[in-house]
């Protein structure tokens, strides 16, 4: 068989074993039946909202209704993120109406206006007798509209209208979220304490505003946009117990039957906290909350209040909302273990976002650190051959530990480092003695004095952690600091896009390097480097095998119950590709390598097809909806200006630019930075080497095109593929120098030696 024909088959059988995975849970959702809708509202739902109550306000003395709730229901921490780092309460009642991420533009972070009653004027029409019109309904309407997320203001009272069904909204700011299309509800109440069980009987939805929390920080003058002014821990408490009243009225006059949902459902200035979420009745035992959406136990998002709602009155939940029901998992824990795991939470949330950025600066500083100690080194090698292996020696540990950090920084997730004392220290150190590990495993054995095996280590432990990890719930994806917090709320399950960067590289310098082995075993001619002389069966097993683990790359990645990453796909693909045919001694022209890219992007529109026609489908489902109804063009767009938004994010930038730089010096000044001699002994030491790195930069460019985070994609790209280089390259330059067929101080670029047998 040719070659090209060994090729043509490879890709056959590798898309014949992604049709086999796919094929039967396609089959399975195609003939799954569609949820009827009922023609009425089939249950009866009260929404508490309670903006700013976090679960440390929460205790069997200070609030026992919300204690009782939680003792018999299920409790989780609410993420409240909408469209602003911190949500004040009117954003939070629009999410709630809309079932998408929803604001109030130009609006103080105060407490919601005074609604509109009968008699007094409105420019949408009278209000329904009885009932009332949410203020600045029309603008509030066109300006989310006309935001990236197009979140629909009324859908929850219009499917609740639609449906035949009446909403009673109790106190200003559950107008917002019980109100139509109009703004309107059927029935308003002040307040908990001027309603009447005729007034809870008569609508199947009610949504009430206790804003007690919320009101404390007001009226101690704390300003919600600017610095934290934590309101005396006596006030809270006096507020916490004030809401916990009003909540005991609720439950004491609604109808047996209905569902009641708590949820704390805004922020309380600057810093963004997990929130309290609590559901009685209506199947919710006592236990954690969970969903689709996050995918974590004792977990669930404002959007989720919206899902949840419409299945507990029965009601089909259109499209244009994007959470998921809230769901039960048992516990047989404790109401105060399950509280203390609920507020454990929040802390962790609150330490990782203390600290992820200032990681982000100290681990490319450190970088850039490792750069220069390289430049020096390479330098001002001696002729003293103990002093020469010292400087190498050391520089090479260095940047093996430089490229084991990433790795180790969602390893150190495995600790509760947060309930420390001092947890930003403890991080610090359990991040190094994670990265001092990886590092040491790959110095422990005979491989040391390899070029690319100690290499190989950690990226072989790097990928399978992250594998690992995302097929088994993503726990050290959450609240890690390459990884993705709860209070930002963009990824709760899969892969983020830092760990995508740092798993497609690992996954591809892996690849590449296991490639060495058949390549060395089966040699047509006894050519020490390149791969001109690898026999037909060395490229055909190389080939196999970085098909076979380009394939698992592909799946883990992008499969929806895995990885869930609609970008990465795209360019995990054409870098694989790339990396078959370069190890196969093949050329990768402009052509070929745009259709290795369009066979990324038809493999994810086929796996965000089949994920669309699941009954709970993440966001690649959601992106095959909005093609099918014309509306992804808006969703790509917002994707391409966050990427170009992401060249302000120093921290990165400033990395990628002194790792360009460091490279632009390694191949202009070859004689006396010994650059380029690095990197082709590197290159002549290792027959992988060179379209692994290419092929891990071909990963990095692409990703930051297709990605909403950009040039944070290439920045943990180089975070990985640089300092193993480099430690190739030392590696390769001091066997030389050992062996005497280099000389210290060169002056010109010297051909390639042969290969020490010990590499």
């Amino acid at each position: 068989m040719t070659q090209r024909g060994a090729n043509i088959g490879i890709f056959v059988a590798a898309v014949a074993l992604l049709t086999a995975v796919l094929a039967p849970s396609a089959a399975s959702a195609a003939t799954a039946p569609a949820a009827p809708r009922a023609a009425a509202p089939a249950g009866r739902v009260v929404i508490i909202g309670i903006p700013g109550l976090m679960w440390s306000d929460v205790s069997a003395k200070t609030t026992p209704a919300l204690w009782t709730l939680t003792r018999g229901g299920s409790a989780g921490g609410l993420s409240v993120r909408t469209t602003r780092t911190n949500t004040c309460p009117t954003d939070g009642w629009l999410t709630l109406s809309a079932g998408q991420r929803s604001r109030l533009a130009h609006g103080d972070c105060a407490l919601p206006p005074t609604p509109i009653l009968p008699g007094q004027p409105s420019p949408t029409g009278p209000p329904p007798a009885g009932g009332a019109i949410a203020p600045g309904w029309p603008a509030i309407k066109s300006d989310n509209a006309g935001t990236g997320y197009h979140a629909q203001i009324g859908l929850l009272g219009d499917a609740v209208h639609a449906a035949g069904g009446c909403t009673l909204a109790v106190g200003p700011g559950a107008v917002f979220a019980a109100g139509d299309g109009g703004g309107r509800v059927d029935r308003y109440v002040p307040s908990t304490d001027k309603a009447t069980p005729a007034d809870w009987a008569r609508c199947q939805l009610a949504a009430v505003d206790v804003d007690e929390v919320f009101r404390a920080y007001i009226d101690a003058g704390v300003d919600p946009h600017g610095d934290q002014v934590p309101v005396p821990d006596r006030k809270r408490a006096a507020a916490a117990s004030a809401a916990d009243r009003r909540v005991a009225q609720v439950v004491s006059q609604v109808p047996a039957g209905t569902t009641i949902l708590v949820a704390g459902l805004s922020d309380t200035g600057v810093n963004p906290h997990l929130r309290v979420a609590v559901a009685k009745g209506g199947g919710y035992p006592s236990g954690f909350l969970t969903s689709s959406a996050t995918r974590q136990d004792g977990l669930v998002t404002l959007t989720d209040l919206t899902s949840t709602a419409l299945q507990q009155l029965g009601l089909k939940e259109p499209q244009q909302a994007v959470g998921s029901a809230w769901r039960a998992e048992r516990s047989g824990d404790s109401t105060a273990k399950r509280v203390e795991a609920l507020e454990d939470e929040d802390v962790a949330a609150q330490a990782i976002r203390s600290v992820q950025t200032s990681f982000y600066w100290v681990l490319f500083a450190t970088q850039l650190v490792l750069y220069g100690i390289a430049a020096l080194a390479l330098r001002r090698l001696g002729n003293d051959p103990r002093s020469r292996s010292r400087i190498l020696g050391g520089t090479r540990v260095i940047a093996l530990l430089g490229g084991a950090a990433p790795g180790a920084s969602f390893l150190a997730g495995l600790m509760p480092w947060w309930r420390a004392a001092h947890p930003t220290a403890v991080l610090i150190c359990t991040v190094l003695g994670f990265a001092g590990l990886m590092t040491g495993i790959a110095l422990a054995g005979p491989w040391r004095r390899s070029t690319y095996l100690p290499g190989l280590v950690i990226t072989a432990v790097t990928a399978v952690v992250l594998a690992l990890d995302v097929m088994t719930g993503s726990s050290l994806q959450l609240n890690t600091l390459m990884g993705y917090t709860a209070l930002v709320a963009g990824r709760f399950y899969g892969f983020g896009n830092q760990a995508f960067s740092l798993f497609a590289v690992a996954a591809i310098l892996t690849a590449a390097w296991v490639c060495e082995f058949p390549l060395r075993r089966h040699r047509a001619a006894p050519d020490p480097g390149g791969l001109a002389g690898a026999s037909r069966r060395a490229k055909a097993v190389s080939v196999t095998t970085v098909a076979a683990i380009g394939l698992l790359t592909v799946a883990v990645d992008g499969l929806p119950s895995w990885g869930s990453d609609f970008g990465g796909v795209i360019a995990i693909t054409p870098a694989f590709a790339m990396l078959g045919m370069m190890i196969t001694g093949k050329r990768v022209s402009p052509v070929k390598l745009g259709a290795f890219c369009a066979a990324g992007f038809a493999l994810v529109l086929a796996i965000s097809w089949w994920n669309s026609r699941s009954a709970n489908p993440t966001h690649m489902g959601r992106f095959w909806r909005d093609l099918m109804d014309g509306n992804a063009w808006d969703v790509v767009t917002r994707k391409f200006n966050a990427m170009l938004n992401s060249l302000g994010y120093w921290p990165f930038t400033l990395a990628l630019a002194a790792a360009l730089v460091f490279l632009f010096f390694v191949l202009a000044r070859p004689t006396r930075w010994r650059a380029v001699s690095l990197l082709h002994r590197a290159y002549q030491h290792s027959r992988t080497m060179r379209p692994a790195l290419i092929c891990a930069l071909a990963v990095g460019i692409i990703g930051t095109l297709v990605n909403d985070s950009g040039v944070v994609i290439l920045s943990v790209a180089f975070s990985l593929a640089t300092p193993l280089m480099l430690a190739a390259g030392v590696r390769s330059l001091e066997i030389d120098l050992d062996e005497g067929t280099e000389q210290p101080r060169p002056q010109a670029p010297r051909a390639a030696s042969t290969e020490s047998p010990s590499a």
